[in-house]
């Protein structure tokens, strides 16, 4: 019975896993994921799934509803037309959510975009020993015995053998009643791997390009933790004048005022120099805006902090360039005109949440 449940559990994880390929590009286009659970998995809808059910068949002969009759009689007397009556007790049809870890998305996400698995540079999924006291044995180094364990141990002897004497308390530990404390090595996976988010938040940049970027850097971090033991992620907006800020304000802050994209470009420099040596850390820094920058100064600016200081530096910088109605859409241009076949940078245009599986595949394709 246990192998038979097995069996059909796998069957029905392998039917959900079709499913979820099928209709990939609709839960990247419109985020459908139903929330978190914990940080191992989501909960994604899967609305095409039958769930197994008894249902009624017809008989040749005899049974209830045979005999004479016109076509719409009612059955019995309580029989009520569709859309009348009460609130009931009955069950409807639901949308299945199926739980799904991280790791098998990743997968999935994999095979459908027919992304190349990453080739980490330096300290290659670097693992520490973490020494960890479990429990207590009966042998071991000096260094390592349990007092308090031992103690008692000796004190239960002389107890049960009748030596024990109460008005003359003296506890004298034999070599069997020594306890020590046991160990055992738990590998520490180090982070070597770090996302820092840039994106503009000046006034061009409204609610609909903000959800554009929170679903593609959601699929981004799924893909990215799937090549990486550990992964960090920073997060900076910028209008004018950029800062560093956590996740939560990252994806709802919202400012007006114009746009210094090299206050960013500056920022995340400086972030890389400070906590993420380059021989040490696969860097992934991902900026989205709407191309609108403050100055031709500026933007040439961005250029040579990209060429001479970012980009030797980082295993892959990622543009995408969301488009609003309020945005000139001019700094991909550039980038595209200073940057002819730059390896190490990757440019997007994403025009409205349909072109996110595209993003993604632009960004991630090279495997970098």
């Amino acid at each position: 019975m246990s192998l038979k449940i097995k069996q059909d559990h796998a069957r029905f994880k392998a039917i959900v896993r079709g499913r979820i390929k099928q209709n990939l590009r609709k839960f990247i286009q419109r985020g459908e994921m139903l929330g978190k659970r914990g940080q191992e998995t989501v909960t994604i809808p899967v609305p095409t799934i039958d769930i197994p059910h008894f249902k009624y068949g017809h008989k040749e002969q005899g049974g209830v509803g045979q005999g004479d009759g016109d076509v719409g009689s009612p059955l019995s007397p309580g029989a009520v037309e569709p859309g009348s009556g009460e609130a009931g007790q009955g069950e409807g049809d639901h949308v299945l959510e199926v739980d799904v870890s991280l790791e098998e998305l990743a997968a999935i996400l994999g095979e459908e975009l027919e992304l190349p698995r990453i080739q980490p540079k330096g300290r290659d999924r670097v693992v520490a020993q973490k020494t960890r006291y479990t429990g207590v044995n009966t042998s071991g180094p000096e260094s390592l015995r349990h007092f308090k364990r031992t103690y008692k141990q000796a004190l239960r002897r002389q107890i049960a053998s009748g030596t024990y004497n109460a008005k003359a308390p003296v506890i004298v530990p034999t070599r069997e009643d020594r306890r020590y404390r046991s160990w055992k090595l738990t590998p520490l996976p180090e982070n070597n791997a770090v996302i820092l988010y840039m994106m503009d938040v000046s006034g061009s940049m409204g609610d609909e390009q903000k959800e554009i970027v929170r679903i593609e850097s959601f699929w981004i971090d799924t893909w990215l933790r799937s090549q990486y033991r550990g992964l960090e992620c920073r997060y900076i907006i910028h209008d004018a004048v950029a800062r560093e800020v956590d996740r939560e304000t990252f994806f709802h802050t919202r400012e007006s005022g114009g746009t210094m994209i090299s206050s960013a470009y500056k920022l995340c420099q400086e972030i890389i120099d400070g906590d993420y040596s380059p021989s040490n850390w696969n860097i992934y820094p991902f900026h989205f805006s709407d191309g609108d920058n403050w100055s031709a100064d500026d933007t040439r600016l961005c250029l040579d902090i990209l060429k001479t200081q970012m980009l030797p530096a980082v295993n892959l910088f990622c543009y995408g360039q969301v488009e609003s109605p309020y945005g000139s859409g001019q700094f991909i241009k550039d980038l595209r005109e200073g940057f002819d076949a730059e390896a190490k940078l990757s440019l997007s245009e994403i025009a409205d949440k349909e072109a996110i599986y595209g993003s993604i595949k632009e960004f991630l394709g090279k495997g970098k």
